[in-house]
């Protein structure tokens, strides 16, 4: 993890909560999809794929990054899982997904159902990876 990068313990029976959250994250990006709300369902993905992050690290190091800065999550994960190819493409999903956090929240630029379309094939890649680890 980056120097300087934060962390914060964890009891590692709460990655079912964290696991919880991202997976209520996911299904209401699905509800936003259906009504068109783009940019909506296109937060709440970036948000899902981070909660199952913290649920990850969580299970698996009893830690999470405490910063605002997601990337230093994503090489706390990294740092935590195995080096396989797997995890690797898992990886490159997540940032994929989380370097359009700024952008679909806070650029004022309208998304389209094939934008949240992209992110959704980033967001069930990384999730399938996600789950298959928490449920080992």
């Amino acid at each position: 993890m980056a120097r300087g990068a934060s962390r914060q313990t964890v009891d590692k029976t709460k990655w079912l909560d964290f696991a919880r959250v991202g997976r209520s994250f996911a299904e209401a990006a699905e509800l936003a999809r259906e009504f068109e709300y783009w940019n909506a369902a296109g937060v709440l993905l970036v948000h899902a794929a981070i909660a199952l992050t913290d649920a990850l690290t969580v299970r698996l190091a009893g830690t999470k990054s405490a910063g605002e800065d997601h990337g230093q999550a994503t090489a706390l994960l990294q740092a935590i899982v195995l080096s396989d190819e797997d995890s690797k493409r898992a990886l490159c999903q997540l940032r994929s997904l989380l370097l359009e956090k700024s952008r679909v929240s806070y650029s004022g630029e309208i998304y389209t159902r094939r934008d949240v379309e992209r992110m959704r094939k980033h967001f069930e890649r990384f999730s399938g990876w996600a789950e298959k680890l928490l449920m080992a």
